[in-house]
C-alpha cells in the first residue's frame, strides 16, 4: 500500500464496502406463456349472472305491508279478489288499487266514512297539504281533481301476517265475499332456490380460482420453489453471450496465458486427444480480493464461446441436510447436457473447508456439499469436456482432497498489479470515460501501490463522479488526484479546528515529510496535507519510484523513522507529546514485530522465526495466539522489537533536530496552504537532491 502517515482522532466506524455489478442471464417468460389476462372471461361470465339474478329479483311482484285489521276491512268492502296462504304469511291481491297513503291510515286505525272521491287531509308534518283522493271513471281510470295534489301510486298486490292467535272467521269472510283462497308452500320458488344456491356455488369458485392465481402471483410460486428445493442455482449464460474476453483483462500475463490451453481444448478437444493430452479437470484461482479471479472466469467463457454456469459457494448450503448435495448432483447433470461447458464456483472457500472442523462432525450439511463436489468432479468420463473453475482467497483453509490432482489439477496465484500492469488496467476502465489531457497514466500508477483492479475501477469512477458533480467534460487529472485522495484517506472533513491545534499538527506532519525528504533510503516524498481526511487530521504520503519485493533492513528502519517523525518534532517543538501518533506508534511496532519474528533482523536472536498470532485455519481468525518458545525467549523479543523502534526514533529526532530551522518553514509553510506537493516542498525547503545527514550513534 502507498506509505502515508496521519494524526489520528479516536476511531469512527467505517463506510461500508460497495458491492460491484454484476451480470445475470437474460429474462425468461413464464411457463405456458399465460398471464393474468386469461382469468377475464370467466370474472366477466361470473358478472353477468349477478346482475341477470338482481334483474330477475327487480322484476317481480312489489308487495304492500298491510295490517292483519286492514285485510278484513278489504274483504269487507268487496275489494280482495283472492288471496294465498303461505303458513301464516297471507299475500293477494285486491280489485280495486287504492294509494299507499290510504292503507297507511287504515293500518293507524283512521277509518272514514265518507265517499272515496271525497277529499282527505294529509297530516304529516312535513307538508300540511290537503289531499283529494283521486275519481275513479268508469273506465277504471284515475282523474286528478282541479286544485288537488299529486296522489301517491296506488298499489293492487298486498301482503300480511296472521296473528298468532286463531281466527276461525277468516275463511268464513272470505267464502262470503267471493274470495278466491288457495295455498303454497312456505319456501320460496325453485327459480329462487337454485338461484340462492347456485350464485354462491359460482362466488366461491371464483374466489379460489382468483384466489389461488392471486396468491402464487404474490408468494413467487412458493410450490414451485418447494418442489425444486434441491435444484441448482447456478445461473446460466448462454452460448456466445459473453462479451468478455482477454482482451478485457489488463495485465495477468501468466495467468492468461495458462488458461489459454484451457480455452484451446474446449474449442478443438481432438487435437489434444491425439497426443493422449488431457484438459485439467478444475482449475483454482487463488488471490486477494479484486484482482480479478471472477473476470478471468467469465473471460475463458467468452473466449471459448461456450455455455457458462456461475454460482458461489454459499448458495448450496442450507439448513437442511443433504439440499446442498443434491444441488451439487442438479448443477452438474445439467453441464454435461450442455457439454462443452464451464462451471464456476465462486467463494469456494465456505463449502471446502477442511473436513472435521465443523461441529456436526463428518455429518455436516457443508461437510456432505464438500464430499459430493469430491464425487463428481472425481467420477467425470474421460470424454466429458467440462471445466470446473473455482475462486478463492483463502486456498490454505481448503481441504487436500480438493486440492490433489483428478480435482483442481491446476492452480493459479493472482497477485496485485505491478505498476506496468496498473497502468494498462487505468486504460481499460477509461476506455468510455473522456479524459483531459493532463492526465498521465504512467504517473497515477506509481502512485497506487498496493491497489488491486477493483480498486482502479473504483477510482476511475470516483473521478468521473467529481467531474459530473462539477459539470466538466472531461475527467482531469485534478479529478483523479482527488478521487486517489478520497480513496487512501478518506472525504474531507468540515471539522473547525482551534489555530493551537492546528499549529501542532502542522508540526507534525512537517516531522514525517522532513524525515522522509532527508533520510537516505526512503521512499520519495509525493504530497502533505493538514486537511482533515476520514479518521486524520492530516496525512503524509510516499510513493516509491518502483516496485519492490525484497525490502533491506535500512529501509525498514528508515520506515520506522518515517512513522515516528511525528511524535518526535512535537517532542523536539513543544517539548510535548499528544495522541495525535497512536496510528504511526501501532504502524511502527508491528513492522519491528514482524523484522524480528518473521524475516530474522535481530542479532540476539538470529536466523529464527517465531510462530506469533497466525491466523485460524477453520474460523479464518486470530482466536487463538499459539506460542512456540519460552518465556525467556519472549522477553528477549520484546526487547528486540523496543531497541529497533527506538533506533527509528533515534534517527528521526537527529534529522529533526539538525535541521530545526527547516522544520519551522515547512510548519508556517502548512499552515498558510494546507497542502503542498514534492516540488512545492522542495522550493520551500530550498533542496536540490539529498542533503546529507549526520551519522547517528
Amino acid at each position: 500500500m502507498n506509505g502515508k502517515t496521519g494524526k489520528t482522532q479516536p476511531p469512527t466506524r467505517p463506510p461500508a464496502p460497495g458491492n460491484r455489478p454484476g451480470t445475470g442471464p437474460k429474462n425468461q417468460l413464464p411457463a405456458g406463456g399465460q398471464g393474468p389476462a386469461s382469468a377475464w372471461p370467466m370474472f366477466w361470465a361470473l358478472l353477468f349472472l349477478l346482475a341477470l339474478g338482481i334483474f330477475w329479483l327487480s322484476r317481480q311482484t312489489a308487495f304492500v305491508e298491510i295490517s292483519y285489521t286492514e285485510l278484513k276491512h278489504q274483504v269487507r268492502s268487496d275489494n280482495v279478489a283472492e288471496v294465498t296462504f303461505k303458513g301464516r304469511t297471507i299475500e293477494g291481491t285486491l280489485k280495486q288499487p287504492v294509494p299507499v297513503p290510504e292503507l297507511e291510515q287504515a293500518a293507524a286505525g283512521e277509518q272514514s266514512a265518507a265517499p272515496a272521491t271525497a277529499a282527505k287531509e294529509d297530516r304529516t308534518p312535513e307538508t300540511q297539504k290537503t289531499v283529494k283522493a283521486p275519481a275513479t271513471t268508469a273506465g277504471g281510470t284515475e282523474k286528478i281533481q282541479d286544485g288537488a295534489a299529486q296522489q301517491p301510486p296506488a298499489e293492487k298486490a298486498f301482503r300480511t301476517r296472521m296473528p298468532e292467535v286463531d281466527d276461525p272467521e277468516l275463511l268464513t269472510l272470505l267464502e262470503q265475499h267471493g274470495v278466491t283462497v288457495s295455498a303454497q308452500p312456505e319456501s320460496n320458488g325453485w327459480w329462487q332456490t337454485i338461484f340462492v344456491m347456485v350464485l354462491p356455488l359460482l362466488l366461491i369458485l371464483g374466489l379460489f380460482v382468483y384466489g389461488g392465481r392471486f396468491l402464487r402471483r404474490q408468494l413467487g410460486g412458493m410450490g414451485e420453489r418447494i418442489s425444486g428445493f434441491g435444484q441448482s442455482k447456478a445461473k446460466r449464460f448462454e452460448r456466445g453471450t459473453s462479451n468478455v474476453g482477454f482482451g478485457d483483462v489488463a495485465g495477468l500475463t501468466g495467468a492468461k496465458r495458462e488458461l489459454m490451453e484451457i480455452v484451446d481444448f474446449l474449442k478443438d478437444p481432438v487435437r489434444f486427444r491425439r497426443l493422449g493430452a488431457k484438459s485439467p479437470k478444475g482449475v483454482l484461482l487463488m488471490g486477494p480480493p479484486g484482482t480479478g479471479k471472477t473476470l478471468l472466469a467469465r473471460a475463458v467463457a467468452g473466449e471459448a464461446e461456450v455455455p457458462f454456469f456461475s454460482i458461489t459457494g454459499s448458495e448450496f448450503v442450507e439448513m437442511f441436510v443433504g439440499v446442498g448435495a443434491s444441488r451439487v448432483r442438479d448443477m452438474f447433470e445439467t453441464a454435461k447436457k450442455e457439454a462443452p461447458a464451464i462451471l464456476f464456483i465462486d467463494e469456494i472457500d465456505s463449502v471446502g473447508r477442511v473436513r472435521g472442523a465443523g461441529l456436526g462432525g463428518g455429518h455436516d450439511e457443508r461437510e456432505q456439499t464438500l464430499n459430493q463436489i469430491l464425487s463428481e468432479m472425481d467420477g467425470f468420463s474421460p470424454h466429458e469436456t467440462i471445466i470446473v473453475i473455482a475462486a478463492t482467497n483463502r486456498p490454505d483453509v481448503l481441504d487436500p482432497a480438493l486440492l490433489r490432482p483428478g480435482r483442481f489439477d491446476r492452480k493459479i496465484t493472482l497477485e496485485l498489479p505491478q505498476r506496468a500492469a496498473r497502468a494498462k488496467i487505468l486504460e481499460v476502465h477509461t476506455r468510455d470515460v473522456p479524459t483531459a489531457d493532463d492526465v498521465d497514466f504512467e504517473d497515477l500508477a506509481t502512485r497506487t501501490v498496493g491497489f488491486s483492479g477493483a480498486d482502479l475501477e473504483n477510482l476511475v469512477n470516483e473521478a468521473a463522479l467529481l467531474a459530473v458533480r462539477e459539470k466538466a467534460d472531461e475527467v482531469s487529472g485534478d479529478h483523479f488526484e482527488r478521487a486517489r485522495d478520497r480513496i487512501l484517506l478518506g472525504g474531507e472533513r468540515e471539522d473547525l479546528i482551534v489555530e493551537k491545534e492546528k499549529h501542532i499538527v502542522a508540526t507534525h506532519e512537517s516531522g514525517h515529510a522532513l524525515v522522509a525528504r532527508l533520510l537516505p533510503g526512503t521512499d520519495p516524498l509525493k504530497k502533505v496535507t493538514i486537511i482533515p481526511r476520514g479518521r486524520a487530521l492530516g496525512a503524509t504520503e510516499q510513493a516509491p519510484d518502483e516496485d519492490r519485493h525484497n525490502l533491506p533492513r535500512a529501509y525498514l528502519t528508515g520506515r520506522i523513522a518515517v512513522l515516528l517523525g511525528g511524535r518526535t518534532a512535537e517532542r523536539v517543538v513543544f517539548d510535548e507529546i499528544t495522541t495525535g501518533a497512536e496510528s504511526d506508534l501501532k504502524q511502527a511496532t508491528q513492522l519491528a514485530r514482524r523484522m524480528v519474528t518473521q524475516w530474522g533482523m535481530s542479532e540476539r536472536l538470529g536466523t529464527v522465526a517465531f510462530r506469533h498470532g497466525e491466523e485460524h485455519p477453520f474460523l479464518g481468525r486470530e482466536i487463538a495466539q499459539p506460542r512456540d518458545y519460552s518465556e525467556h525467549t519472549a522477553q528477549i523479543i520484546d526487547e528486540e522489537i523496543r531497541a529497533i523502534v527506538a533506533e527509528g526514533a533515534e534517527k528521526a529526532e537527529a534529522v529533526l533536530t539538525e535541521h530545526r530551522d527547516l522544520l519551522d518553514r515547512l510548519a508556517e509553510a502548512l499552515l498558510e496552504h494546507e497542502t503542498l506537493g514534492a516540488t512545492e516542498i522542495d522550493e520551500i525547503l530550498g533542496l536540490d537532491g539529498p542533503v546529507p545527514i549526520k551519522a547517528t550513534g
